[in-house]
């Protein structure tokens, strides 16, 4: 019995490994070497507790979240439900209060999980680290 058991035990293992649902969307690996100052007048909306922007960086692009004067969070704006599509591009919604991609309508919250699908797979996050008024973004 265990010889059976040790000799299906893989084929279960290769099988449930193909199940797509469990694998995450592959979001590109761009190199990301970013540092923005955030006291600047280029980036008004970093100045306050909720700001954000918007950099031409990552694989579609990054957002840069104020959550207050000494942490900033960095996403990158490919969705991960489908980041190879077009469309596919997340943004912060009209009201402020979430991420939005319009494309397929996933939503996120401000610290980049999941608040209504069908995306199941959080936002891509980057390193960010504050350096006096510099910060410093990366993978």
């Amino acid at each position: 019995m265990i010889k059976l058991f040790l000799y299906f035990l893989p084929l279960v293992c290769i099988l449930a490994g193909c199940n797509n649902s469990t694998v995450s969307p592959s979001i590109p690996n761009v190199v990301v070497s970013e540092q923005i100052p955030v006291n600047s007048l280029q980036y008004p909306e970093l100045r306050q507790d909720g700001g954000y922007v918007y950099l031409n960086s990552g694989y579609k692009g990054i957002i840069v979240v104020r959550e207050n004067a000494n942490t900033y969070l960095a996403f990158e704006r490919a969705c991960p439900y489908d980041p190879t599509a077009s469309c596919a591009l997340v943004k912060v919604d009209q009201s402020r209060l979430f991420l939005i991609d319009e494309c397929c309508k996933s939503q996120f919250n401000f610290q980049g999980n999941v608040t209504a699908g069908p995306a199941v797979y959080g936002l891509k996050r980057y390193q960010t680290a504050l350096s006096g008024n510099l910060l410093y973004i990366s993978n």
